[in-house]
């Protein structure tokens, strides 16, 4: 039975030693509620760090550490401290971390922690290829094990592997500088589907992959050589019935089972203090924006003086990394904002901060989400914020204000939030102030709106569509799969070329026979090719024609010395073998004069375009354009020509990262069709990789055998991956008689 793969840089248990025997615990993080139905389902299995260092293991407690983790239904990937150094504290925390949260002045790039990180990120790999049987599902997680995807992808193409991300991703402008950025997106493209928690994540993923990798991008889908990568968002909820049903029974408690901090909060209230609580709960990290708020604190009570003992900011910092030097500082800098508002503002029966700097069990966090009216939340940069979605999920009255910064992937859902920019004092202060005073009627009304959406949509809701995405990758996959060029087919193409008494193969050049350059005169023949070519039209009875949109000056020089049958420029030009080249089509060129100048002032505002002049057609190439103003520029010139085409009996054909202008009616299909005019062909053979070659798909006879190079929409009734795969099908045609 196919069981579901879960990989994470931790396991969703905590291990401890007591006298050589080992404790484990239950996480209670947030994707390990959200995955625990999917790891229990179908004898799942989650791969993670045991949080253990190899070095404080004897090999006895090393074995008592894998027994405890299988009857959990978990398995260990062994790191050791230095390893943990150079992958986690390294290059996870000290570059992917900060750059990924738009920190570029804490981002360090260092060779042998990013050495680390592929270490042990193949390790991860390792261990999922070990554990894997056919038809399970792999669901890798977060930023740690980037490389992860496309390594298991390496030992096993026919994997369904998702990836899920779980903190920002950058702008291309910032994810540029990473020197990795490479090897960093192709471990990524492993994947069948990659998740997001918000829209301009999965954007600025898209446009990063385009720019830097060259792929090609229809809408939220990724186009590889042999397969298409999915990218989506999928916004991770909590477990609300956890926190709302929590929240109700705190509600009922008797003084005697309160807990000692709710007994000070009651003791605080019954003392006839009139302070409003404005909570604040985060870790401790650069990224939360705690200085900020407390200085915007600061100035809401400098510019509101009338809320001085009204209102009081309740504090919780959860320690983080407190061994490494700027979250030392980070610390520093919050004990003295908050000791200097404290002293600069506090009254005998009144202190406008609570801090506290610790972590604090689940029932104190409930204790807090009931018993303040505002949540102020502001990070700079935040994937998520699920403390958000638990202090609403929390409020059963539905009474209380969230005040939530624009930067948290939560704003994008919670709407009926206060949207504050974490950067504006202004903004903040003035918020605050609204939050204070917001009538109950609209507490409500926007709580019962964002209630019912983190009811609807919960953790266990993202993880079960996640994986119906994911499901539905192998699906469309499984139908594309159908066309590829398989052995079966290839067996019985091979057959009934052999059989046939007269043949013909059309090939395309660009994209098929020769792989595509950034300049278009450098992607000439190689002696490979030619002796590949040379072979086939030595086969008796056979016809080799190479039909290209290239101009006949360049393909004269490249294969004038050949005597294959030549068709250039879409089919304007014919050479047969022996022959003197002739036009095909009654065609001129007069019009250049009026639509050349225009070309050549787009060329002049595109840098990276290039104008090709051939005999009778026009080509501006757009390969080496950025890829958002080639698409702006590619539509405007069409546009801006458009009127003219009709005038001139033109037409243009949108090709691959060029748009071409030639005479109407002049394609490959057209010239294929007269190439069997004079001979009963008994195989027909037509491959190519363009747009252009979809005129020769259609308009050739049903019997010929189509093929497309690459994965891509098309007429043709099969595929092959790339020009490697075009030429090792030719050498097997040479072979076959």
């Amino acid at each position: 039975m196919s069981k579901t793969i879960i990989i994470s840089n931790r396991l969703p248990l905590q291990l401890k030693i007591d006298n050589d025997s080992i404790e484990a615990t239950p996480s209670v993080g947030g994707l390990a509620t959200g995955m625990k139905s999917v790891h229990s389902d179908s004898d799942g299995i989650w791969i993670g760090w045991s949080g253990l260092t190899e070095d404080c293991l004897t090999p006895q407690l090393h074995k008592k550490v894998n027994q405890t983790l299988k009857e959990h239904q978990c398995s260990g990937v062994a790191l050791s401290q230095e390893e943990l150094d150079g992958y986690y504290f390294g290059f996870s925390n000290d570059t992917l971390w900060p750059l990924f949260h738009y920190f570029m002045e804490y981002t360090r790039f260092e060779r042998d922690t990013w050495e680390m990180y592929q270490k042990v990120n193949q390790k991860f790999a390792d261990k999922v290829i070990e554990t894997y049987k056919d038809g399970d599902t792999i669901w890798v997680h977060d930023y740690q094990l980037l490389l992860v995807p496309q390594l298991v992808r390496n030992q096993i193409p026919e994997a369904t592997i998702g990836f899920f991300l779980h903190i920002p991703f950058p702008s291309y402008e910032v994810f540029r500088t990473i020197p990795y950025r490479k090897e960093l997106l192709e471990g990524l493209l492993g994947s069948n589907l990659i998740g997001f928690h918000t829209y301009d994540y999965e954007r600025h993923f898209l446009s990063a992959t385009q720019r830097i990798l060259g792929h090609e991008i229809n809408f939220n889908t990724v186009q590889l050589e042999n397969r298409n990568v999915v990218v989506d968002s999928f916004p991770m909820g909590i477990d609300y019935q956890k926190f709302h049903k929590a929240a109700i029974s705190h509600d009922k408690k008797d003084k005697k089972n309160k807990s000692e901090v709710q007994q000070e909060i009651d003791k605080h209230l019954k003392e006839g203090s009139k302070a409003k609580l404005i909570l604040s709960i985060d870790r401790l990290d650069y990224t939360k924006g705690i200085a900020n708020r407390l200085r915007a604190f600061e100035y809401f009570l400098e510019k509101y003086p009338q809320f001085k003992g009204k209102a009081r900011l309740v504090m919780l910092a959860v320690p983080s990394r407190s061994d490494v030097p700027q979250y030392q500082l980070l610390k520093n800098e919050i004990d003295q904002l908050v000791g200097r508002i404290n002293g600069r503002f506090a009254e005998v029966s009144w202190t406008p901060i609570w801090y506290f700097y610790r972590s604090m069990p689940f029932e104190n966090l409930i204790d807090l989400y009931t018993s303040s009216e505002v949540a102020l939340l502001t990070p700079i940069r935040d994937g998520m914020n699920l403390v958000a979605k638990e202090y609403v999920a929390a409020r059963v009255d539905k009474k209380g204000v969230l005040i939530l910064s624009e930067m948290t992937g939560a704003s994008k859902e919670m709407s009926e939030a206060l949207i504050i920019n974490p950067n504006n004092f202004e903004e903040i202060a003035d918020t605050i102030k609204y939050a204070l005073e917001m009538p109950v009627e609209e507490q409500i009304k926007r709580n019962s709106a964002m209630q019912k959406r983190l009811q609807r949509y919960d953790v266990e809701r993202w993880a079960s569509d996640f994986m119906e995405a994911l499901e539905l990758t192998q699906q469309h996959e499984k139908q594309i799969a159908l066309k590829k060029l398989n052995t079966t087919i290839k067996n019985h193409m091979f057959s009934d070329f052999k059989k046939a008494k007269q043949r013909i193969l059309f090939l395309d050049y660009d994209g098929t026979l020769a792989p595509f350059q950034k300049i278009p005169e450098h992607a000439k023949p190689t002696e490979e090719l030619y002796t590949i070519l040379d072979a086939i039209y030595e086969l008796p009875d056979t016809k080799l024609i190479i039909i290209t949109g290239r101009d006949k000056d360049t393909f004269n020089k490249w294969f004038g010395h050949k005597p294959y049958t030549l068709i250039t420029e879409h089919g304007a030009w014919l050479r047969e073998t022996g022959k003197d080249w002739e036009l095909m089509e009654a065609v001129g060129n007069k019009w250049f004069e009026v639509i050349a100048p225009i070309l050549e002032t787009f060329t002049d505002r595109t840098p990276g375009s290039i104008i090709e002049e051939k005999n009778y057609s026009l080509a501006w190439h757009y390969r080496n354009v950025d890829p958002d103003l080639a698409r702006k520029r590619a539509v405007e010139v069409k546009t801006t020509i458009q009127h003219l085409i009709a005038n001139h009996n033109l037409e243009i054909m949108d090709g691959d990262k060029v748009l071409e202008i030639k005479a109407g009616g002049v394609n490959k299909g057209k010239s294929a069709t007269k190439m069997l005019m004079n001979t009963d062909y008994e195989f027909i053979f037509a491959i190519g990789d363009d747009w252009t070659d979809e005129f020769m798909f259609k308009e050739l006879p049903e019997s010929t055998y189509t093929i497309k190079v690459g994965f891509k929409k098309t007429k043709a009734k099969y595929y092959v991956e790339g020009t490697k795969e075009v030429h090792q099908l030719l050498k097997d045609f040479a072979s076959a008689l």
